[in-house]
């Protein structure tokens, strides 16, 4: 087996890091603004009708959101695994790739990125408005499925398929 060049592959991690935290601030600030807020900013920025547009149906924008960042997620530990295999017997690289993996996505991949998010929600929110909906279009056939199947499980559980909504709008 060929040696897995450590540099690039902790670059990869490192990138891989980066939109996963782009996914956790973006999913923190675009459901921190109430609809009375997001029609203020709409109002008041050329990007706001975006924003509105993409909130119009929450549960689709947190399934876009959510798939997007778990790929991303899963990928930062698929690539961690086969680093760590390379240098640590299997039994030693599970576990180290799943100490690193999870350290790495909550500190960088969650944590400070929702409070960042959180902090900056309604700059943020009007500056990710477009790329979320270009993201949502690349995503498009695993945003579907998953889409529809949570919203038919969660009907089929008595539950809501729009809860994301009533939520949001009280």
């Amino acid at each position: 087996m060929a040696p897995v060049p450590l540099l690039p592959s902790l670059a990869l991690v490192a990138v891989l890091l980066a939109v996963s935290a782009f996914f956790s601030s973006t999913e923190i600030a675009l459901f921190s603004l109430t609809p009375d807020r997001i029609d203020e900013l709409a109002a008041g920025d050329d990007r706001g009708p975006e924003l509105q547009r993409l909130r119009e149906d929450p549960h689709r924008l947190l399934v876009t959101i959510l798939v997007g960042n778990n790929v991303v997620n899963i990928a930062i530990s698929s690539v961690l695994t086969v680093l760590l295999v390379a240098y640590l017997p299997p039994e030693l690289a599970v576990v180290g790739t799943t100490l690193a993996a999870t350290a790495l996505v909550l500190v960088c991949g969650e944590i400070l990125p929702k409070s960042w998010g959180l902090a900056n929600a309604e700059s943020w929110a009007l500056l990710v408005a477009r790329p979320v909906r270009y993201i949502a279009l690349v995503l498009w056939p695993l945003v579907a499925f998953f889409d529809a199947l949570t919203r038919g499980l969660s009907a089929a559980l008595g539950g809501s398929a729009d809860i994301e909504r009533e939520l949001l709008e009280d």
